[in-house]
């Protein structure tokens, strides 16, 4: 953000840091009469960034949801891995989840751990959580990143069985649902996104 405030940037497009971590850096920009526009998460400020794109992260939490009931059969226990407690994506994600799954008595949930968004964090998270409970049946992962490292701990402890589902719909989990790794994944149009920032920043800077 400096680099761009001290080289004098039209506008700043950003997928950003975090709900409350990327404000300061967002109003220093606006004070400094550059313009921002943010992709995939907002912030917990309004009137600062000009746009804020997001995906319906509910909806889409919801829809993963189903479709892990569907994996599941209705039943088994399960482990839900969350995103950074602090951001807004993270919890408005468990919640669709969870108003999904919890109308499944025979869904049980064995632990509920975060794991930061971080793939090598989901790692050794799931390892842990894998000791303490041997009989999981099924992954539900706030972001795709997590999944990974949850199906990595998975397979080195030869347990392939156990059912993958993510978010987001990045490459690396779609190639894994290819060969027949993770299960599922909700795909956010993040692309999408991005181009519709660059047209709304373009628009502004032309018109306002």
């Amino acid at each position: 953000f400096d680099t761009a405030i001290a080289r004098k940037a039209s506008a700043i497009i950003l997928d950003n840091a975090g709900a409350d971590a990327t404000v300061a850096a967002v109003k220093k920009a606006k004070d400094a009469g550059i313009p921002s526009f943010l992709i995939d998460r907002e912030i917990n400020a309004a009137g600062v960034a000009v746009t804020q794109i997001v995906s319906n992260n509910y909806q889409g939490a919801q829809l993963g949801a189903e479709e892990f009931v569907k994996l599941m059969g209705e039943k088994g226990n399960y482990v839900e891995l969350v995103g950074k407690e602090s951001d807004t994506n993270a919890g408005i994600r468990s919640k669709g989840y969870h108003d999904v799954i919890d109308q499944y008595p025979d869904l049980k949930i064995a632990a509920r751990q975060t794991a930061n968004w971080s793939q090598p964090e989901a790692y050794k998270v799931m390892e842990s959580i894998l000791q303490a409970n041997p009989q999981i049946k099924g992954v539900i992962s706030g972001n795709d990143t997590m999944a990974m490292g949850a199906r990595a701990a998975l397979e080195a402890a030869g347990r392939g069985d156990v059912i993958v589902v993510g978010f987001d719909g990045s490459n690396d989990v779609r190639d894994s649902i290819l060969k027949g790794g993770i299960k599922a994944t909700v795909l956010q149009p993040a692309y999408a996104q991005a181009q519709m920032a660059v047209q709304q920043a373009d628009k502004y800077l032309k018109t306002g």
